[in-house]
Protein backbone atom coordinates (compact mmCIF):
# COMPACT_ATOMS: atom_id res chain seq x y z
CA UNK A 1 0.00 0.00 0.00
CA UNK A 2 1.82 3.14 -1.00
CA UNK A 3 0.93 6.37 1.49
CA UNK A 4 1.80 9.80 0.40
CA UNK A 5 3.18 10.42 4.04
CA UNK A 6 3.51 8.12 6.78
CA UNK A 7 0.54 8.49 8.75
CA UNK A 8 1.45 6.24 12.28
CA UNK A 9 3.71 8.52 14.06
CA UNK A 10 6.65 7.30 16.05
CA UNK A 11 7.61 7.37 19.86
CA UNK A 12 10.97 8.95 19.03
CA UNK A 13 9.81 11.60 16.62
CA UNK A 14 9.27 14.41 19.07
CA UNK A 15 12.24 13.72 20.89
CA UNK A 16 14.69 13.73 17.14
CA UNK A 17 12.91 16.95 16.29
CA UNK A 18 13.74 18.42 19.67
CA UNK A 19 17.11 17.50 19.63
CA UNK A 20 17.84 18.55 15.86
CA UNK A 21 15.82 22.22 16.16
CA UNK A 22 19.00 24.28 16.24
CA UNK A 23 21.35 22.14 13.90
CA UNK A 24 19.72 22.52 10.60
CA UNK A 25 21.10 24.23 7.34
CA UNK A 26 19.44 27.51 6.75
CA UNK A 27 18.26 26.24 3.16
CA UNK A 28 17.17 23.08 4.93
CA UNK A 29 14.98 24.47 6.55
CA UNK A 30 13.03 26.42 4.12
CA UNK A 31 13.66 23.29 1.51
CA UNK A 32 11.71 21.02 4.16
CA UNK A 33 8.87 23.18 3.81
CA UNK A 34 8.89 23.74 -0.25
CA UNK A 35 9.20 19.61 -0.25
CA UNK A 36 5.77 19.76 1.81
CA UNK A 37 3.78 20.47 -1.92
CA UNK A 38 1.34 18.35 -2.50
CA UNK A 39 1.58 18.02 -5.63
CA UNK A 40 5.18 16.88 -5.78
CA UNK A 41 3.94 13.84 -3.09
CA UNK A 42 1.06 13.12 -5.56
CA UNK A 43 3.42 13.10 -8.77
CA UNK A 44 5.62 9.82 -6.59
CA UNK A 45 2.32 8.12 -5.02
CA UNK A 46 0.72 8.06 -8.28
CA UNK A 47 3.91 6.92 -9.82
CA UNK A 48 4.37 3.97 -7.28
CA UNK A 49 1.21 2.98 -7.06
CA UNK A 50 2.38 2.05 -11.01
CA UNK A 51 5.13 -1.04 -9.65
CA UNK A 52 2.13 -3.53 -8.92
CA UNK A 53 -1.65 -4.25 -10.17
CA UNK A 54 -3.02 -2.68 -6.65
CA UNK A 55 -0.05 -1.21 -4.71
CA UNK A 56 -2.24 1.52 -3.80
CA UNK A 57 -4.84 0.29 -1.58
CA UNK A 58 -3.83 -3.04 -1.09
CA UNK A 59 -0.45 -5.18 0.86
CA UNK A 60 1.89 -4.51 3.65
CA UNK A 61 2.41 -0.34 4.19
CA UNK A 62 5.68 0.58 1.72
CA UNK A 63 7.89 3.31 2.08
CA UNK A 64 5.66 6.61 1.76
CA UNK A 65 6.05 8.67 -1.32
CA UNK A 66 7.19 11.62 0.91
CA UNK A 67 10.62 9.52 2.58
CA UNK A 68 10.82 8.35 -1.62
CA UNK A 69 10.62 12.32 -2.58
CA UNK A 70 13.19 13.64 0.15
CA UNK A 71 15.90 10.63 0.43
CA UNK A 72 16.30 10.57 -3.22
CA UNK A 73 16.74 14.54 -3.58
CA UNK A 74 19.06 14.05 -0.14
CA UNK A 75 20.90 11.38 -2.52
CA UNK A 76 21.38 13.71 -5.53
CA UNK A 77 21.89 16.56 -3.37
CA UNK A 78 25.25 15.59 -1.44
CA UNK A 79 26.13 13.36 -4.33
CA UNK A 80 26.05 10.10 -2.51
CA UNK A 81 25.59 6.51 -3.58
CA UNK A 82 22.29 4.80 -2.40
CA UNK A 83 24.67 2.68 0.23
CA UNK A 84 26.20 5.55 1.49
CA UNK A 85 22.53 7.29 1.27
CA UNK A 86 21.25 4.59 3.70
CA UNK A 87 23.94 4.98 5.88
CA UNK A 88 24.18 8.70 6.54
CA UNK A 89 20.21 8.88 6.93
CA UNK A 90 20.55 6.10 9.16
CA UNK A 91 23.60 7.93 11.47
CA UNK A 92 22.56 11.35 11.22
CA UNK A 93 19.59 12.91 13.26
CA UNK A 94 18.90 15.57 11.10
CA UNK A 95 18.82 13.32 8.29
CA UNK A 96 16.44 11.52 9.64
CA UNK A 97 14.12 14.56 10.18
CA UNK A 98 14.87 16.07 7.05
CA UNK A 99 13.65 12.69 5.37
CA UNK A 100 10.96 11.84 7.25
CA UNK A 101 11.69 8.77 8.10
CA UNK A 102 12.23 10.00 12.06
CA UNK A 103 12.32 7.05 14.41
CA UNK A 104 11.10 4.21 11.77
CA UNK A 105 13.25 2.12 9.98
CA UNK A 106 15.65 3.53 7.19
CA UNK A 107 14.85 1.83 3.45
CA UNK A 108 17.80 0.21 3.12
CA UNK A 109 20.12 1.08 -0.48
CA UNK A 110 18.60 -1.90 -2.82
CA UNK A 111 14.84 -0.61 -1.57
CA UNK A 112 15.91 2.62 -2.72
CA UNK A 113 17.33 1.63 -6.00
CA UNK A 114 14.20 -0.48 -6.87
CA UNK A 115 11.80 2.81 -5.71
CA UNK A 116 14.41 5.22 -7.74
CA UNK A 117 14.24 2.96 -11.15
CA UNK A 118 10.04 3.16 -10.52
CA UNK A 119 9.78 6.88 -11.26
CA UNK A 120 10.87 7.38 -15.09
CA UNK A 121 12.48 10.45 -16.91
CA UNK A 122 9.18 11.38 -17.49
CA UNK A 123 7.82 12.11 -13.79
CA UNK A 124 11.55 13.72 -13.12
CA UNK A 125 10.75 16.15 -15.55
CA UNK A 126 7.34 16.82 -14.35
CA UNK A 127 8.77 17.33 -10.45
CA UNK A 128 11.43 19.30 -12.47
CA UNK A 129 8.58 21.60 -13.50
CA UNK A 130 6.72 21.52 -10.83
CA UNK A 131 9.85 22.97 -8.26
CA UNK A 132 10.19 25.77 -10.96
CA UNK A 133 6.68 26.90 -10.63
CA UNK A 134 7.06 26.86 -6.90
CA UNK A 135 10.29 28.99 -7.19
CA UNK A 136 7.77 31.66 -9.18
CA UNK A 137 5.29 31.05 -6.21
CA UNK A 138 7.85 31.87 -3.88
CA UNK A 139 9.49 35.03 -6.28
CA UNK A 140 12.67 33.14 -6.28
CA UNK A 141 12.64 33.57 -10.24
CA UNK A 142 10.53 36.08 -12.59
CA UNK A 143 11.48 34.84 -15.78
CA UNK A 144 12.77 38.32 -17.05
CA UNK A 145 16.50 36.67 -17.97
CA UNK A 146 17.43 33.76 -19.36
CA UNK A 147 21.24 31.81 -20.47
CA UNK A 148 21.66 28.77 -22.10
CA UNK A 149 24.79 26.83 -22.82
CA UNK A 150 25.44 22.95 -23.04
CA UNK A 151 27.69 20.25 -21.76
CA UNK A 152 28.53 17.00 -21.33
CA UNK A 153 27.66 14.58 -19.30
CA UNK A 154 29.71 11.44 -19.40
CA UNK A 155 28.04 7.74 -19.67
CA UNK A 156 29.52 5.62 -17.04
CA UNK A 157 31.98 3.63 -19.34
CA UNK A 158 35.37 2.57 -19.75
CA UNK A 159 37.82 4.34 -22.81
CA UNK A 160 36.47 2.75 -25.78
CA UNK A 161 38.77 1.50 -28.09
CA UNK A 162 38.08 -1.65 -30.78
CA UNK A 163 40.34 -4.74 -28.73
CA UNK A 164 38.75 -3.88 -25.15
CA UNK A 165 35.26 -3.50 -27.26
CA UNK A 166 36.20 -7.00 -28.51
CA UNK A 167 37.35 -8.43 -25.26
CA UNK A 168 33.87 -7.14 -23.47
CA UNK A 169 32.22 -9.14 -25.90
CA UNK A 170 33.93 -12.51 -25.57
CA UNK A 171 34.08 -11.75 -21.79
CA UNK A 172 29.90 -11.22 -21.92
CA UNK A 173 28.66 -14.30 -24.16
CA UNK A 174 31.18 -16.36 -22.31
CA UNK A 175 29.73 -15.79 -18.98
CA UNK A 176 26.25 -16.30 -20.27
CA UNK A 177 27.28 -19.45 -21.87
CA UNK A 178 29.17 -21.02 -18.74
CA UNK A 179 24.88 -20.66 -16.90
CA UNK A 180 23.74 -21.88 -19.74
CA UNK A 181 25.63 -25.00 -19.71
CA UNK A 182 25.53 -25.54 -15.92
CA UNK A 183 21.64 -25.35 -16.24
CA UNK A 184 21.00 -27.51 -19.30
CA UNK A 185 24.08 -29.72 -18.99
CA UNK A 186 24.20 -31.87 -22.21
CA UNK A 187 20.70 -30.30 -24.02
CA UNK A 188 23.32 -27.56 -25.62
CA UNK A 189 26.98 -27.81 -27.00
CA UNK A 190 29.73 -27.82 -24.47
CA UNK A 191 31.51 -24.34 -24.26
CA UNK A 192 34.59 -23.34 -25.52
CA UNK A 193 36.33 -20.72 -23.03
CA UNK A 194 38.08 -18.37 -25.05
CA UNK A 195 38.59 -15.27 -22.62
CA UNK A 196 42.24 -16.04 -21.54
CA UNK A 197 43.01 -16.20 -25.52
CA UNK A 198 41.32 -12.87 -26.02
CA UNK A 199 42.44 -11.32 -23.09
CA UNK A 200 46.04 -12.43 -24.15
CA UNK A 201 45.36 -10.54 -27.59
CA UNK A 202 43.77 -7.53 -26.02
CA UNK A 203 47.07 -7.24 -23.90
CA UNK A 204 49.29 -7.86 -27.11
CA UNK A 205 47.34 -5.05 -29.08
CA UNK A 206 47.85 -2.60 -26.22
CA UNK A 207 51.37 -3.27 -26.19
CA UNK A 208 52.57 -3.23 -29.88
CA UNK A 209 49.86 0.22 -29.99
CA UNK A 210 53.41 1.78 -28.06
CA UNK A 211 55.28 0.82 -31.48
CA UNK A 212 55.26 3.73 -33.92
CA UNK A 213 57.20 1.79 -36.27
CA UNK A 214 56.55 -0.29 -39.16
CA UNK A 215 57.07 -3.49 -37.13
CA UNK A 216 54.42 -2.68 -34.54
CA UNK A 217 52.49 -1.63 -36.62
CA UNK A 218 52.74 -4.98 -38.37
CA UNK A 219 52.25 -7.07 -34.98
CA UNK A 220 49.10 -5.08 -33.84
CA UNK A 221 47.43 -5.92 -37.29
CA UNK A 222 48.55 -9.58 -36.42
CA UNK A 223 47.08 -9.26 -33.06
CA UNK A 224 43.97 -7.77 -34.68
CA UNK A 225 43.17 -10.46 -36.86
CA UNK A 226 43.60 -13.08 -34.43
CA UNK A 227 41.55 -11.16 -31.94
CA UNK A 228 38.59 -10.96 -34.73
CA UNK A 229 38.75 -14.55 -35.20
CA UNK A 230 38.22 -15.86 -31.74
CA UNK A 231 35.59 -13.41 -31.22
CA UNK A 232 33.42 -14.37 -34.16
CA UNK A 233 34.07 -17.70 -33.06
CA UNK A 234 32.24 -17.04 -29.37
CA UNK A 235 29.60 -15.21 -31.56
CA UNK A 236 28.87 -18.21 -33.71
CA UNK A 237 28.91 -20.48 -30.66
CA UNK A 238 26.40 -17.86 -28.78
CA UNK A 239 23.88 -18.36 -31.67
CA UNK A 240 24.14 -22.19 -31.92
CA UNK A 241 23.68 -22.14 -28.06
CA UNK A 242 20.51 -19.36 -28.30
CA UNK A 243 18.84 -21.68 -31.00
CA UNK A 244 19.44 -24.97 -28.84
CA UNK A 245 17.40 -23.56 -26.21
CA UNK A 246 14.32 -22.43 -28.56
CA UNK A 247 14.72 -25.59 -29.80
CA UNK A 248 15.26 -28.02 -26.73
CA UNK A 249 14.28 -26.08 -23.74
CA UNK A 250 11.04 -25.59 -22.52
CA UNK A 251 9.72 -22.83 -22.04
CA UNK A 252 8.82 -22.76 -18.61
CA UNK A 253 11.81 -22.55 -18.07
CA UNK A 254 12.79 -18.93 -17.04
CA UNK A 255 16.67 -19.27 -16.11
CA UNK A 256 17.63 -20.16 -19.60
CA UNK A 257 15.10 -18.01 -21.23
CA UNK A 258 16.30 -15.00 -19.62
CA UNK A 259 19.66 -16.13 -20.75
CA UNK A 260 18.68 -16.41 -24.51
CA UNK A 261 17.45 -13.22 -23.83
CA UNK A 262 20.81 -12.20 -22.73
CA UNK A 263 22.71 -13.72 -25.82
CA UNK A 264 20.04 -12.23 -28.29
CA UNK A 265 20.58 -8.99 -26.89
CA UNK A 266 24.31 -8.85 -26.80
CA UNK A 267 25.34 -10.81 -30.28
CA UNK A 268 24.38 -8.19 -32.35
CA UNK A 269 25.75 -5.37 -30.68
CA UNK A 270 29.28 -8.12 -31.11
CA UNK A 271 28.84 -8.01 -34.80
CA UNK A 272 28.37 -4.60 -34.82
CA UNK A 273 31.92 -4.18 -33.10
CA UNK A 274 33.47 -7.08 -35.54
CA UNK A 275 31.91 -4.69 -38.19
CA UNK A 276 33.51 -1.36 -37.79
CA UNK A 277 36.98 -2.83 -36.37
CA UNK A 278 37.57 -4.81 -39.55
CA UNK A 279 36.59 -1.44 -41.46
CA UNK A 280 38.93 0.25 -39.14
CA UNK A 281 42.02 -1.99 -39.31
CA UNK A 282 41.64 -4.03 -42.25
CA UNK A 283 40.20 -1.09 -44.74
CA UNK A 284 41.67 2.11 -42.95
CA UNK A 285 38.07 3.31 -42.54
CA UNK A 286 37.48 5.50 -39.26
CA UNK A 287 34.11 6.96 -40.43
CA UNK A 288 32.21 4.37 -39.86
CA UNK A 289 28.41 4.66 -39.43
CA UNK A 290 26.38 4.00 -36.40
CA UNK A 291 29.87 3.17 -34.11
CA UNK A 292 29.48 1.66 -30.71
CA UNK A 293 31.39 2.63 -28.37
CA UNK A 294 30.19 0.75 -25.13
CA UNK A 295 28.08 -3.06 -25.33
CA UNK A 296 26.34 -1.85 -22.55
CA UNK A 297 25.41 2.12 -23.23
CA UNK A 298 25.02 2.01 -26.46
CA UNK A 299 23.59 5.30 -26.63
CA UNK A 300 27.17 7.11 -25.86
CA UNK A 301 28.44 9.58 -28.22
CA UNK A 302 31.74 10.66 -29.14
CA UNK A 303 31.34 14.85 -28.03
CA UNK A 304 34.10 17.49 -29.34
CA UNK A 305 33.90 20.40 -27.49
CA UNK A 306 36.76 22.27 -28.37
CA UNK A 307 38.62 20.83 -24.66
CA UNK A 308 42.45 20.65 -24.92
CA UNK A 309 42.74 18.39 -21.87
CA UNK A 310 40.05 16.23 -22.94
CA UNK A 311 39.38 16.96 -26.99
CA UNK A 312 37.15 13.47 -27.04
CA UNK A 313 33.81 13.20 -24.28
CA UNK A 314 31.73 10.06 -24.41
CA UNK A 315 28.12 10.63 -23.60
CA UNK A 316 25.27 12.92 -23.77
CA UNK A 317 24.87 16.48 -24.53
CA UNK A 318 23.23 18.48 -22.01
CA UNK A 319 21.43 21.86 -22.67
CA UNK A 320 21.14 24.33 -19.19
CA UNK A 321 18.69 26.95 -19.36
CA UNK A 322 18.68 29.53 -16.67
CA UNK A 323 17.03 32.54 -14.93
CA UNK A 324 17.11 35.01 -12.19
CA UNK A 325 18.68 33.63 -9.24
CA UNK A 326 20.76 30.78 -10.54
CA UNK A 327 17.56 28.91 -11.12
CA UNK A 328 17.81 25.83 -13.91
CA UNK A 329 13.95 26.33 -15.66
CA UNK A 330 15.27 23.99 -18.56
CA UNK A 331 17.34 20.66 -19.15
CA UNK A 332 17.12 18.44 -22.32
CA UNK A 333 19.49 15.29 -22.34
CA UNK A 334 19.78 15.57 -26.65
CA UNK A 335 19.35 11.78 -28.45
CA UNK A 336 21.48 12.94 -31.00
CA UNK A 337 24.12 16.07 -31.11
CA UNK A 338 22.69 18.65 -32.41
CA UNK A 339 24.39 22.18 -33.47
CA UNK A 340 24.64 25.13 -30.81
CA UNK A 341 22.53 27.42 -32.55
CA UNK A 342 19.31 25.18 -33.05
CA UNK A 343 18.60 24.94 -29.68
CA UNK A 344 18.39 28.84 -29.35
CA UNK A 345 14.31 29.05 -30.27
CA UNK A 346 13.06 25.95 -29.08
CA UNK A 347 14.32 27.15 -25.34
CA UNK A 348 13.32 30.45 -25.65
CA UNK A 349 9.88 29.43 -26.89
CA UNK A 350 10.05 27.06 -23.54
CA UNK A 351 10.69 29.92 -21.91
CA UNK A 352 7.43 32.25 -22.92
CA UNK A 353 5.30 28.61 -22.17
CA UNK A 354 6.61 28.41 -19.04
CA UNK A 355 6.42 32.36 -17.45
CA UNK A 356 3.78 33.40 -20.04
CA UNK A 357 6.22 36.08 -21.43
CA UNK A 358 9.44 36.73 -22.85
CA UNK A 359 12.66 37.32 -21.12
CA UNK A 360 14.10 40.92 -21.23
CA UNK A 361 17.27 39.29 -21.78
CA UNK A 362 18.84 36.50 -23.88
CA UNK A 363 22.39 35.78 -23.40
CA UNK A 364 24.41 33.07 -24.99
CA UNK A 365 27.71 31.79 -26.06
CA UNK A 366 29.12 32.58 -29.56
CA UNK A 367 28.03 28.90 -30.35
CA UNK A 368 24.37 30.05 -30.15
CA UNK A 369 24.97 32.86 -32.73
CA UNK A 370 22.96 33.33 -36.33
CA UNK A 371 20.89 35.94 -37.72
CA UNK A 372 18.18 34.01 -37.81
CA UNK A 373 18.29 33.45 -33.92
CA UNK A 374 18.40 37.39 -33.63
CA UNK A 375 15.84 38.42 -35.36
CA UNK A 376 13.87 35.38 -34.03
CA UNK A 377 14.23 36.31 -30.38
CA UNK A 378 13.33 39.78 -31.41
CA UNK A 379 10.29 38.74 -32.94
CA UNK A 380 9.09 37.15 -29.86
CA UNK A 381 9.24 40.45 -27.42
CA UNK A 382 13.13 40.28 -26.52
CA UNK A 383 14.97 43.10 -26.00
CA UNK A 384 18.19 42.36 -25.66
CA UNK A 385 19.99 39.76 -27.55
CA UNK A 386 23.37 39.08 -26.14
CA UNK A 387 25.11 36.60 -29.01
CA UNK A 388 28.37 37.40 -29.70
CA UNK A 389 29.83 36.82 -33.01
CA UNK A 390 33.45 36.79 -33.28
CA UNK A 391 33.99 36.13 -36.35
CA UNK A 392 31.11 38.71 -37.82
CA UNK A 393 32.42 41.71 -41.13
CA UNK A 394 29.67 43.85 -39.94
CA UNK A 395 30.74 47.16 -38.35
CA UNK A 396 27.39 47.66 -36.91
CA UNK A 397 27.48 44.29 -34.95
CA UNK A 398 31.01 44.98 -34.19
CA UNK A 399 29.99 48.43 -32.50
CA UNK A 400 26.91 46.89 -30.87
CA UNK A 401 29.15 43.93 -28.88
CA UNK A 402 30.69 46.96 -27.75
CA UNK A 403 28.30 48.68 -25.83
CA UNK A 404 28.08 48.89 -22.05
CA UNK A 405 24.33 46.41 -22.11
CA UNK A 406 25.89 43.93 -24.21
CA UNK A 407 29.06 43.54 -22.19
CA UNK A 408 27.02 43.36 -18.76
CA UNK A 409 24.51 40.26 -20.33
CA UNK A 410 27.71 38.68 -21.52
CA UNK A 411 29.22 38.82 -17.72
CA UNK A 412 26.06 37.66 -16.44
CA UNK A 413 26.18 34.60 -18.90
CA UNK A 414 29.19 33.55 -17.99
CA UNK A 415 27.48 32.51 -14.84
CA UNK A 416 25.98 29.41 -16.70
CA UNK A 417 29.10 27.90 -17.09
CA UNK A 418 29.53 28.06 -12.76
CA UNK A 419 26.26 26.68 -13.33
CA UNK A 420 27.24 23.56 -15.07
CA UNK A 421 30.57 23.44 -12.96
CA UNK A 422 28.47 23.01 -9.54
CA UNK A 423 26.25 20.94 -11.25
CA UNK A 424 28.90 18.57 -11.81
CA UNK A 425 31.17 19.00 -8.37
CA UNK A 426 28.27 19.16 -6.12
CA UNK A 427 25.81 16.70 -7.74
CA UNK A 428 27.49 14.35 -9.82
CA UNK A 429 26.98 15.53 -13.40
CA UNK A 430 30.24 14.71 -14.54
CA UNK A 431 29.12 10.89 -15.40
CA UNK A 432 25.97 9.60 -15.32
CA UNK A 433 25.80 6.49 -12.98
CA UNK A 434 22.28 5.24 -13.62
CA UNK A 435 22.10 2.67 -16.74
CA UNK A 436 20.75 3.20 -20.29
CA UNK A 437 19.40 6.60 -21.76
CA UNK A 438 16.43 6.84 -19.83
CA UNK A 439 18.79 6.32 -16.31
CA UNK A 440 20.85 9.81 -17.96
CA UNK A 441 17.79 11.42 -17.79
CA UNK A 442 17.16 10.64 -14.85
CA UNK A 443 20.37 11.59 -13.28
CA UNK A 444 20.68 14.66 -14.84
CA UNK A 445 16.96 16.04 -13.75
CA UNK A 446 17.98 14.85 -10.40
CA UNK A 447 20.72 16.79 -10.08
CA UNK A 448 19.36 20.02 -11.47
CA UNK A 449 16.24 19.55 -9.02
CA UNK A 450 18.66 18.97 -6.16
CA UNK A 451 20.43 22.37 -7.37
CA UNK A 452 17.39 24.47 -7.34
CA UNK A 453 16.19 23.32 -4.15
CA UNK A 454 19.07 24.35 -2.50
CA UNK A 455 18.85 28.08 -3.94
CA UNK A 456 15.24 28.09 -3.43
CA UNK A 457 16.33 27.10 0.45
CA UNK A 458 18.87 30.00 0.35
CA UNK A 459 16.57 32.39 -1.08
CA UNK A 460 13.85 31.85 1.18
CA UNK A 461 16.44 31.63 4.26
CA UNK A 462 17.55 35.08 2.88
CA UNK A 463 14.09 36.70 2.46
CA UNK A 464 13.17 35.68 6.12
CA UNK A 465 16.31 36.74 7.76
CA UNK A 466 15.32 40.08 5.99
CA UNK A 467 12.03 39.90 7.52
CA UNK A 468 12.96 39.41 11.06
CA UNK A 469 15.64 42.60 10.36
CA UNK A 470 12.89 44.55 9.83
Amino acid sequence: MIEARRLQIHFADGFIAEAVEDLWEPWMQQADTVLEDEKLLLLIQQELAKRYKKSKTRGRPATPAEVVLRMLLLKHVRDWSFEVLSREVRANLVYREFTRVGGHKVPDDKTMGRLARQLGPEVIEQLHQRMVQIAVENKVTTGRKMRVDTTVVETNIHYPTDSTLLGDGVRVLTRVMKKVNTIAGDAVTRLRDRTRAAKLKVLAIARASRNKTETGQQKMQRAYRSLLDITSRVVGQAKLISRQISERIPRRNRALRKAQQQLDQMVPRVEQVLRQTRERILHGNTQYENKILSLFETHTEVIRKGKTNKPNEFGKLVVIQEAENQIVTRYQVCDRRPADSTLLLPGLEYHIEQFGRAPNVVAADPGFFSAANQKGAEQKGVRRVSIPSHGTKSAARRQRQKQRWFKREQKWRTGCEGRISVLKRRHGLRRSLYKGADGTRRWVGLGVISDNLIHIGNHRAKQALALTRT
